[in-house]
């Protein structure tokens, strides 16, 4: 199914979402011809007030929350010119919302969308949240504004024949189906693979959808995986990683699995996550 309604979320506190993010995510929309909603919430900031008299309190929070309203508003007006610039079908959201409501905000509007773009951020709760809880594919949008504009010339796909990898690949097809080039790559001597199936049965399978694929394997040579896919995807200077979200229950719910939250900190080009 092509990707024909997506939501960015902007933060608008404490730090605001770079206008570099909103600007990637325009182009993500015009690149997939999709609709594009931004959403942006004034953050209503909640404050330990045990030793601190109320009036105190009162003004620190209505400074915070103007402080939000008015990054919310200039995101949104920022977005929106750039979508009309664009000439994309898009829609503003403005929402109101304490600190800990926004996660499952996101999620509500997640689900009724086929793509959600979120900013990188060193706090990944929004992430995880969204990632886990949506039941739709994610794509993480570095903040970095010197990287260049989003395309999709070269898209790299993290393999490992497991469910998570699979259910991103097909996530992710209509994207796959625009690249002009599709690297898939295994990383060997990094954990057992659970299957006897080679790459060149995924490569059969994505040639049905007219998608030709370069078949590559990487040693990890004991390093991390995020730090292998890093250094792949930067020497076959890719614009696109695609892989699976992985994570591990703790107290009934989804976090992230150390992989993933090393890639998603500060990831050096967008990552398309499913789970």
């Amino acid at each position: 199914m092509p990707f024909k309604d997506i939501l960015v979320a902007l933060n608008s506190y404490p730090d605001p979402t770079p206008v570099s993010v909103v600007e990637d995510a325009v182009a993500v929309a015009a690149t997939l011809g999709a609709h594009l909603a931004a959403i942006a919430c004034e953050t209503h900031v909640q404050l330990p007030g045990h030793f601190i008299s109320a009036p105190m309190v009162d003004g620190m929070i209505a400074g915070e929350v103007a402080k939000s309203r008015k990054s919310a508003h200039e995101l949104l007006a920022a977005f929106d010119a750039a979508a009309t610039k664009a000439g994309i079908l898009h829609e503003a959201i403005f929402e109101k919302c304490l600190t800990l409501e926004i996660p499952d905000l996101l999620v509500e509007y997640a689900r009724l969308r086929d793509l959600t773009i979120l900013p990188a951020s060193s706090d990944q709760w929004y992430a995880e949240s969204v990632i886990f809880g949506s039941g739709k594919p994610t794509l993480i949008l570095p903040v970095s504004p010197s990287r260049r504009p989003f395309q999709v010339g070269t898209v790299a796909v993290a393999w490992d024949f497991s469910r998570a990898a699979a259910r991103a690949i097909s996530d992710a097809l209509p994207i796959l189906e625009l690249a002009k080039q599709v690297r898939i790559v295994t990383v060997d001597n990094e954990k057992a693979l659970g299957t006897k199936r080679s790459g060149e049965e995924l490569a059969k399978n994505l040639s049905r959808h007219g998608i030709d694929v370069v078949l590559d394997k990487v040693d990890a040579k004991g390093r991390p995986i995020g730090e292998v896919l890093v250094s792949y995807t930067s020497s076959q200077n890719a614009d696109l990683l695609v892989m699976g979200a992985y994570g591990h229950s703790k107290w009934r719910e989804f976090v992230l699995g150390g992989a993933t939250r090393s890639l998603l900190s500060k990831p050096p080009l967008p990552i398309l996550l499913s789970h």
